[in-house]
């Protein structure tokens, strides 16, 4: 009877089953059958990004035919694995074709049986004992086909030509120039990226979005528009997590692209801000980031170079227009009065943010010590949590919960005196954070001082004790060069009303989020 089923059959071992080759043949065929299957449904065919050197090809310090191509891995129309492991010279013999053409370079796979071995006891057992997968880099006059091979490049070679060149202009290449235009890129699933790094390019893209957004709508200048849709558009992937060190940096180039047309259209179009010194800042960043995103390292560390450059560059541009660019809203800052009114203890309506000089405590680097003296009042330490240490946040139920993200973090940052620190710490967007605190004496002011990374701020976050509102705290500006903080606030004391109390810490601002990485609690006594 033939055999009707369709399916993927694996082979199934038992006491007694006597294999064949044919067996273990099937058994290696239905793992490279459903690898070329994923391959084929999760992954366009191309090169793979990322990978080595991206089988990019380049031209050579010599006058002759012939191009180098980096390592690289590629992935064909039927899911099977091109992987080249060594840099690899290919040469053109002129005569081999009718010039002037368009030859073109592909990358195939291929395999080929090895280890062949033959006994001597019985010469009918012989065979190859594995099969090798490589692949192969060939020139060819046929326009490649995406099932069977993958393009890394192509040249229109002239008659005549003695030597091949990296394109001029990568968008238009001249005959005997390598031409890029037409490689196939492998899609990519999924964002492999450390969190702050995505959080922080959110953040970045956004600033430019409202700056390059005011400038269009303000000032009608075109190309702030167009950089400013770029910008929103790659923000759009970064929420996807569509966007890692594989691909950020030809994402990146087109924001870029579009500010040095930017600078053009200002300088042939507006002199009056042209001439500016804020507008010679911001063009003197954007020709460092044009020269930059072309070395395409892949590292967080240049991922942040870039950053720093972009960031400097919308700073430059907000100064420029700091008179006409409407401030982003701040809640107002509630001073202590001498006598505190009575209305201001109400809870759930009380501020909690103080001034003065607990400004000096915001930037203490200095490890905060037993007795805190703030207006000469002596502050006691009475507990302290010391973020990510297990310990210490089990002993005081340390939890973040319904939050949008979060996500851990190691910094080493600077306090505003110059001094270097170094901490873990935890950030949550939306939701909130709780915990308990202990060693507290009742009717006694409490001041809550907490590390944190003042790269941005602009938030607001309600407290609540025993699931009871207490007031509101804000975290007005930012730093981002000297960016280590302890936000100090501080609880009126007829809100403590036991020895250990449970503080819960709503973040309620839209896409900020809030970070911690240490918690110290002093009170007022005596």
């Amino acid at each position: 009877m033939a055999e009707t089923e369709k399916g993927f059959k694996r082979i199934n071992f038992f006491k007694g089953f006597l294999t064949t080759e044919k067996d273990w043949n099937d058994a290696e065929r239905y793992h490279v059958e459903k690898r070329k299957l994923h391959n084929q449904m999760f992954h366009a065919p191309g090169i793979v990004p990322g990978f080595a050197g991206e089988l990019r090809v380049s031209a050579r310090d010599r006058a002759d035919l012939s191009v180098e191509v980096s390592p690289g891995y590629a992935i064909d129309g039927t899911g099977q694995d091109i992987l080249v492991w060594e840099t690899q010279i290919k040469s053109i013999n002129p005569a081999d074709y009718k010039l002037p053409q368009t030859i073109y370079l592909v990358a195939k796979y291929v395999e080929q049986f090895t280890d062949f071995i033959a006994y001597k006891e019985n010469l009918e057992y012989k065979g190859h004992r594995r099969i090798i997968e490589q692949s192969k880099l060939e020139w060819t006059i046929v326009e490649p086909s995406i099932e069977t091979e993958v393009e890394v490049a192509r040249v229109q070679l002239e008659e005549g030509a003695r030597k091949i060149t990296d394109a001029k202009n990568v968008l238009a290449p001249g005959p005997n120039e390598i031409d890029l235009r037409y490689v196939s890129w492998a899609g990519v699933s999924g964002a492999f990226i450390n969190p702050l790094f995505s959080w922080r390019l959110r953040k970045v893209l956004q600033e430019m979005a409202e700056i390059y957004g005011f400038l269009h709508r303000e000032k009608k200048v075109t190309t702030a528009g167009d950089t400013m849709h770029a910008t929103n558009s790659m923000e759009m992937l970064v929420l996807a997590q569509q966007v890692d060190l594989r691909n950020v940096f030809p994402i990146l180039q087109m924001p870029i692209d579009h500010q040095w047309l930017f600078v053009n259209e200002v300088e042939s179009k507006i002199p009056a801000i042209s001439q500016k010194k804020d507008f010679g800042q911001y063009k003197k960043n954007i020709e460092i980031l044009k020269g930059l995103i072309e070395e395409k390292k892949r590292t967080l560390e240049f991922l942040d170079t870039l950053l720093q450059y972009q960031e400097k560059a919308c700073e430059a541009l907000r100064r420029l227009f700091a008179q006409e660019m409407k401030p982003a809203a701040k809640p107002a800052e509630v001073k202590p009065d001498a006598e505190p009114k009575k209305e201001k203890r109400v809870a759930g309506e009380l501020s909690l943010d103080v001034g003065g000089a607990w400004d000096q405590v915001k930037v203490q680097s200095a490890p905060f010590e037993k007795n805190l003296v703030v207006e000469g009042i002596t502050w006691s330490k009475v507990d302290e949590i010391d973020i990510l240490d297990r310990k210490s946040e089990e002993e005081h139920e340390f939890a973040i919960r319904e939050a949008r993200d979060s996500y851990r973090t190691s910094q080493k940052l600077k306090y505003p005196d110059g001094v270097v620190v170094e901490d873990r710490g935890i950030a949550h967007e939306g939701g909130y954070a709780e915990w308990k605190i202990k060693n507290l004496t009742p009717g006694a002011d409490l001041a809550i001082i907490r590390r944190m990374d003042y790269v941005y701020g602009e938030y607001e976050a309600d407290l609540y004790i025993d699931g009871k509102k207490i007031g509101r705290t804000t975290c007005p500006g930012e730093d981002r060069k000297y960016r280590w903080r302890n936000w100090p606030w501080v609880v009126p004391g007829e809100f403590i009303t036991a020895e250990t109390i449970m503080v819960k810490q709503v973040n309620i601002t839209a896409d900020r989020d809030i970070n911690m990485f240490h918690l110290y609690f002093y009170q007022a006594i005596g």
